[in-house]
């Protein structure tokens, strides 16, 4: 048996589509309710309310995650839809030129003419549309948008995000809320830094400062933010 057939490679490129909305969200979610608790809780509210503003910023974020997602990744596969119907038209209307066309992107990649015409024939022979649609357009099962998934990745992965600063609320005093808050909301976002990059094939420790260093940003701009505004009610 070829050693070929017994070596099949995973690449992380494959995961791209749901872990950037994974990342995405649960990022969102850690930061965003993360920052509001620390802004409610710096105005000199009581926990009741820092609770109800916690759940209010879950369940509000999740939905704005999900529909955003969803508009956003549906418009990218509309483009590829149109685009595809675009392909299909030109290869029915001119064969040749398309051929051609398929041609010079194998050239412009190192094939010599010859060498890049044989190749276009045999992938357009076997799937026209789906040569022109991967060498052309670089639409290819990897990266194409799927607008539900991304949508549903990013409202779960959000709400897990968010939990953890609310699990704050109903565990810490309220004398301590606010370092407890930014201390657990930095933890979690540097987990989720390291497991995306582990996720992606990426170097963690980058992905780890990224992630930290604009979540302490977002906070204390928040907190000071909550801080000024309680103490001048």
């Amino acid at each position: 048996m070829s050693r070929l057939r017994t070596h099949p490679e995973r690449h992380a490129v494959s995961r791209i589509g749901w872990l950037r909305a994974a990342v995405l969200g649960a990022n969102d979610g850690i930061v965003s309710t993360g920052s509001l608790i620390a802004g409610v809780a710096a105005s000199g509210a009581d926990k009741a309310a820092i609770l109800i503003a916690g759940v209010a910023a879950l369940v509000a974020g999740a939905m704005s995650m999900a529909a955003g997602e969803y508009v956003s990744v549906s418009s990218q596969s509309d483009t590829e839809k149109a685009d595809l119907a675009l392909e299909k038209r030109e290869l029915t209307d001119q064969p040749d030129f398309e051929r051609q066309e398929l041609a010079n992107i194998y050239v412009g990649r190192g094939l010599d003419v010859d060498l890049a015409l044989q190749v276009a024939d045999q992938l357009m022979a076997k799937d026209a549309l789906g040569a022109h649609a991967r060498d052309e357009l670089g639409i290819s099962e990897v990266s194409t948008a799927r607008p539900l998934q991304a949508a549903l990745t990013s409202a779960i992965t959000f709400s897990a995000g968010a939990a953890a600063p609310l699990a704050v609320i109903a565990l810490a005093p309220q004398q301590f809320l606010i370092p407890l808050v930014i201390a657990t909301s930095l933890v979690c976002l540097a987990v989720l830094g390291f497991l995306g990059a582990q996720a992606g094939g990426a170097a963690p420790i980058r992905a780890v400062i990224r992630v930290t260093f604009w979540g302490a940003l977002a906070m204390a701009l928040t907190a000071g933010i909550g801080r000024l505004f309680g103490t001048s009610l």
